[in-house]
């Protein structure tokens, strides 16, 4: 059996830095979500907004300023309302990473094409959502070498 003894944990956890993050949640504040504070404590600079209309509209007007887009789904309608906002924003010419929060997800899945989204079972664990965020930005992280 091997043992691993991680030494600068606080740098090695920080996987996102300053990645600007658009979340629609039914919280207003970053602090009573669980998926805020995680992405934060991830490097993501958490934006919320709690109308889906309007954060649809904040994507398309401003699609260059936003590095991923998290929706946590069971606000919102479920798993199928969320994969119809991401089907809204792909019909606005809107293509970026997202994540997708839901408890009706039977199975996560980590697509190999980067325009469908990642969906993770909620509640999230920390561990699926740093690996969800990892594999949603993946072609947009520069990882930190040891």
């Amino acid at each position: 059996m091997q043992f691993f003894r991680q030494e600068e944990a606080e740098i090695s956890a920080i996987v996102g830095w300053g990645v600007r993050v658009l979340l629609l949640s039914a919280c207003d504040q970053p602090q009573d979500s669980k998926v805020a504070v995680r992405i934060a404590g991830l490097g993501g600079a958490i934006e919320i907004e709690t109308d889906a209309f309007a954060a649809l509209e904040t994507l398309v007007l401003d699609s260059t300023g936003y590095g991923l887009f998290v929706i946590e789904a069971d606000a919102f309608g479920g798993l199928e309302a969320a994969r119809k906002l991401v089907s809204m924003l792909h019909k606005g010419g809107v293509s970026m990473p997202i994540l997708l929060v839901a408890s009706d997800c039977k199975e996560q899945e980590f697509p190999n094409d980067s325009h469908n989204p990642v969906i993770l079972r909620a509640p999230v664990s920390a561990v699926a959502l740093r690996v969800g965020f990892e594999h949603a930005m993946r072609g947009r992280l520069v990882f930190q070498t040891a």
